[in-house]
């Protein structure tokens, strides 16, 4: 009797991996407005900060490395840095909205909440995919 392989779907063609890189771009898109609005330094550190971040776990699942290091748990990691950077990116954005600032400071501000709300579907995604996972696996017959 053969086995089913489980069909590889390259990362950046899953949902996950759209929405990472669509986090990514709006991620990307807020900084350089608030580069060129010369917004308060805390706002462009954290913002490149969360570039970084973003592009660790891109590159991450596309090597798939997350398979290869297994001491770690990497969806709740995941979901762990989603929820922190929600927090911070939601504080920016509030931030970057009272009225004594420029259009682009709006803007980016704008750009990150969008992104918040990005992270929280991304978090309700990566939970759900976790979910049917193992459901999956406990109801194979061996």
């Amino acid at each position: 009797m053969q086995t089913l392989k489980q069909k590889h779907r390259p990362f950046c063609f899953s949902v996950k991996g759209q929405v990472k890189m669509l986090r990514l771009a709006l991620t990307v898109t807020s900084m350089a407005f608030f580069i060129i609005a010369q917004a308060p330094e805390p706002y462009i550190v954290i913002t490149g900060f969360e570039v970084a971040v973003i592009f660790f776990f891109i590159i991450l699942y596309m090597l798939r490395l997350d398979r290869l290091i297994d001491c770690l748990f990497w969806p709740l990691l995941d979901i762990i840095n989603s929820m922190v950077t929600a927090v911070f990116m939601i504080i920016i954005s509030v931030l970057a909205l009272i009225p004594e600032t420029t259009t682009f400071i709006v803007l980016g501000g704008i750009l990150l909440q969008m992104e918040c709300n990005t992270k929280c579907l991304m978090i309700r995604l990566e939970e759900a995919l976790y979910y049917f996972e193992h459901c999956l696996k406990r109801s194979k017959p061996a």
